[in-house]
C-alpha cells in the first residue's frame, strides 16, 4: 500500500463563503496504512456524507508521497483511478499540452491518473478557465468528457507508439457530489479491466444498525437496532470488488463501459464507443 485518500462532500463553504453554493469536497491525504493512521480512523467514525470517494494507491512507478494519492480535487469536482496509462512518459508532455493552463497548474503531483483528470477537467469545461470548475455540468457532458479523455490518451499513444503500443487500465470515476461516472475500461480485443462493481443494496448491510453482517450470513450483528422489515434510503456504492459476502447484490460494470448515476440516484451502463484499431495487439508485459 503506497498511500490512501478520502473526498466527501460537505455543506461548510457555502455556509461561509458568498461565492460558494451547495457541497463542496474535503480532501485528507495519508501515506499510513489505514488501520494505522489515527487521524483516518477518527474521520471515518465521525463523518458523514451523501458523497464520498475513497482510494488505497499501489504505485505504478511515482513517487510514493501524499500529494500523488487519490482522489484528486478540482473545484467541486473529484476524480480517481484504478490502473495505468501505458508508456505514461511517453506521452505526457503531449497530454498537457491538451490541458488549459489552469487545470496544467493544478496538477500537484506526478501521476498518470492526475494528469488524466487534468485532461478530463479541461474536455468537460471545454477549455475552460478555474471558476468553470465549481459548476454543475449535465450527466451526459460528464460521460462525453470521460470518453473523450480515454480516447484522446490512445491516440496519443498510437501516434508515438503505433504497433508497439501496450493496453492501458483505465477504470476512472468522477463525481460532482450529485452525479457520478465510473467507467470500467482496457483497449484490447480479448483482455478484461481490473473488475469494478456497483451496489445498490450493499448499504443495507454494511450499515452497522441493520440485522445483516457483511462478512457471513451466519454472523449475526449484535449491535443492530433495526429489523429486516426496516428500510433503507436510495444509495449507490461503486467498489474494485464487492464488500459484502454476498455476490448478488453486486453487479460488475461491463467490459469498456460506463456507470453513469443521476442526480436522481438512477444508474445506467452505457458503452464507451472507439475506434478499435486504437486496441493495442500485444501486452508487451505478459
Amino acid at each position: 500500500m503506497d498511500g490512501l485518500g478520502i473526498a466527501w462532500y460537505t455543506p461548510a463553504a457555502g455556509n461561509y463563503i458568498k461565492s460558494v453554493e451547495g457541497p463542496r469536497p474535503a480532501l485528507y491525504k495519508s501515506q499510513s496504512p489505514p488501520i494505522n493512521d489515527f487521524n483516518f480512523r477518527s474521520l471515518c467514525g465521525n463523518t458523514e456524507t451523501n458523497c464520498l470517494f475513497a482510494h488505497i494507491r499501489a504505485t505504478s512507478g511515482s513517487v510514493v508521497s501524499q500529494v500523488n494519492s487519490h482522489p484528486f480535487v478540482f473545484g467541486r469536482h473529484v476524480f480517481m483511478h484504478n490502473g495505468v496509462i501505458s508508456n505514461f512518459l511517453t506521452i505526457r508532455r503531449d497530454m498537457t499540452d491538451l490541458m488549459t493552463y489552469d487545470a496544467y497548474c493544478n496538477v500537484l503531483g506526478s501521476t498518470d491518473s492526475e494528469h488524466a483528470a487534468a485532461l478530463y477537467m479541461t474536455n468537460l469545461t471545454s477549455g475552460g478557465t478555474k471558476d468553470t470548475w465549481e459548476k454543475e455540468y449535465p450527466l451526459q457532458d460528464m460521460f462525453n468528457a470521460m470518453a473523450k479523455t480515454v480516447i484522446q490518451i490512445l491516440e496519443l499513444q498510437q501516434k508515438h507508439l503505433g504497433d508497439n503500443k501496450a493496453p492501458n487500465s483505465l477504470n476512472f470515476c468522477t463525481t460532482d457530489g450529485r452525479k457520478l461516472v465510473a467507467i470500467r475500461f482496457r483497449n484490447h480485443a480479448t483482455q478484461q479491466p481490473p473488475s469494478l462493481y456497483w451496489s445498490e443494496f450493499a448499504g443495507r448491510t454494511l450499515n452497522q444498525k441493520f440485522p445483516e453482517n457483511p462478512d457471513a450470513p451466519d454472523k449475526v450483528n449484535e449491535e443492530a437496532s433495526k429489523s429486516k422489515e426496516d428500510r433503507i434510503g436510495k444509495h449507490t456504492i461503486v467498489a474494485s470488488e464487492p464488500t459484502t459476502y454476498d455476490d448478488a447484490e453486486w453487479h460488475l460494470i461491463s467490459r469498456n463501459c460506463a456507470l453513469t448515476v443521476d442526480e436522481h440516484g438512477t444508474e445506467k451502463e452505457v458503452p464507451i464507443e472507439y475506434d478499435e484499431k486504437l486496441n493495442a495487439a500485444v501486452d508487451p508485459y505478459a
